[in-house]
């Protein structure tokens, strides 16, 4: 029992791990090229997209600026909410669901680092009119689009006799 528990916990570190990894080190090396000032200088790339370096202190879209203690615990609460779903809900025995867990956990961690560390999430992908954005949210979005995907299958596939929730353990 004790060894099963460790693996449907070793992709999620492992693929959480990567994408800590990933995240911090863009925003290291966007903060060492267009720093110490935000929004002075950008890096273009294509027509619609540039890199541009700059500080959030708010949630999705900028909102909540100005409030990172609060969000910080918020985040935190979500994470680990996340990780009771993914115990008691998920099946976690699937990849899928490590995958999921794994994208999530890690966006969500590389942003918490950001505001305990800074007081502030570093953003730095700028496209078109959508609002600035890092890997760490494109992490979260996967996960979730990964998420709403198994949530799908799983509601819209066969069920075995017996069961009425999509998401219980196998």
């Amino acid at each position: 029992m004790q060894q099963q528990n460790q693996r449907v916990w070793m992709m999620p570190a492992g693929v959480a791990g990567m994408a800590i990894i990933f995240d911090q080190v863009s925003k290291w090396w966007v903060a060492q090229a267009l720093g110490p000032e935000t929004m002075t200088a950008f890096i273009p790339v294509g027509n619609h997209m540039r890199i541009a370096y700059s500080h959030n202190t708010g949630v999705a879209f900028s909102l909540f600026q100005g409030h990172s203690e609060i969000l910080t615990i918020i985040a935190l609460l979500i994470i680990a909410g996340a990780i009771y779903f993914y115990r008691t809900q998920m099946p976690h025995q699937r990849l899928s669901a490590q995958l999921t867990m794994g994208f999530i956990l890690g966006g969500a961690l590389g942003n918490v680092i950001d505001r305990i560390r800074l007081g502030y999430v570093v953003d730095f992908i700028q496209v078109g009119w959508w609002p600035i954005f890092n890997l760490a949210d494109s992490f979260i979005c996967i996960g979730a689009a990964m998420l709403m995907f198994q949530i799908i299958r799983d509601d819209l596939g066969p069920r075995p006799q017996g069961t009425n929730q999509a998401l219980r353990p196998q």
